[in-house]
């Protein structure tokens, strides 16, 4: 049972990495980057060629994940979705673009890695960090998965923190109630952007260098699975709230290995999304997200 908690916890802690970005941008500056999966294999791929060729430690190879993840986000909003808000003549029309373009940008690193891959998994074995294991009596405890807990919660309570007590953060809140009203009291609305932007990259890649060696090797494939469950994680948590984010995460993850154990786990996503929808039909909004209202 214990072994069974932590398991699901750490599988929660690596959708909570994938999902935080990926909920800041849409709950503050009204992206939904559907290249966030892309970005998160790619910079976990990068990571891969890098160690072949020099052998990296861990903090090391997590530095360059984080790198790669931040700079790959930022060049698709320099080059991709600044460009887009632009010329859309209006929000709405804005961001259904944004979404489109985000499915058709995340293709090209795909379709890189998958090339440069043959489809194949791959991993760090040549890296100098080894993964191991210490068995406490009742569970068992590998030292990726006291890195992925702490860098998790550390990073959701720091992020949390930092909105709701820091100027920048607190001005890109405002940005995600009234962005027009936002910029007529002097928040600098395309620097703040950039800045999610990249953070949102960086959690990605280091999600992605976790998961390579949690799991000893991905596929480029696993950003699509990925992607689906951070969606539902921040659905399920509501739109915006970096509480309802981690509690998303958690409730999925722990639904997904309650599943696991109790059956065969072919019925795990079925029974996961299921339960996600039955949410969205009697609490629209997320277990925390709140009620949103317009004033025209």
């Amino acid at each position: 049972m214990a072994q069974d908690v932590l398991n699901a916890l750490t599988l929660g802690s690596l959708y909570l990495l994938f999902a935080l970005g990926m909920s800041l941008a849409w709950g503050t500056i009204g992206i939904l980057n559907f290249a966030h999966g892309s970005i998160f294999v790619f910079a976990a791929f990068t990571a891969h060629l890098l160690v072949q060729e020099v052998p990296l430690p861990l903090p090391a190879m997590l530095a360059v994940g984080v790198l790669v993840g931040a700079v790959l986000s930022l060049l698709v909003q320099v080059l991709a979705f600044e460009p887009i808000q632009r010329r859309a003549t209006d929000h709405r029309k804005a961001e259904m673009q944004i979404l489109v373009g985000g499915i058709g940008i995340a293709i090209i690193p795909l379709a890189v890695a998958q090339y440069l891959t043959r489809s194949v998994p791959f991993g760090y074995s040549g890296s100098t960090f080894r993964v191991t294991t210490w068995d406490w009596g009742f569970v068992r405890v590998g030292n990726v998965q006291l890195v992925t807990l702490v860098a998790a919660f550390g990073l959701a309570a720091v992020i949390g923190w930092w909105l709701r007590a820091a100027r920048p953060g607190l001005a890109l809140r405002a940005i995600g109630v009234d962005a027009e009203v936002a910029s007529m009291m002097g928040v600098d609305r395309r620097r703040l952007a950039l800045l999610t932007m990249a953070v949102a990259g960086g959690l990605a890649g280091l999600a992605g260098v976790l998961l390579t060696y949690y799991l000893g090797s991905i596929a480029p494939e696993t950003g699509d699975a990925f992607l689906l469950k951070a969606f539902a994680a921040i659905i399920l948590g509501g739109v915006g709230s970096i509480a309802g984010v981690v509690l998303g995460a958690m409730v999925l993850a722990g639904i997904e290995t309650l599943v696991l154990v109790t059956t065969s786990g072919t019925w795990a996503p079925a029974i996961a999304f299921g339960v996600i929808f039955l949410m969205l039909l009697v609490r629209p909004n997320g277990l925390l997200g709140r009620q949103e209202v317009r004033r025209t």
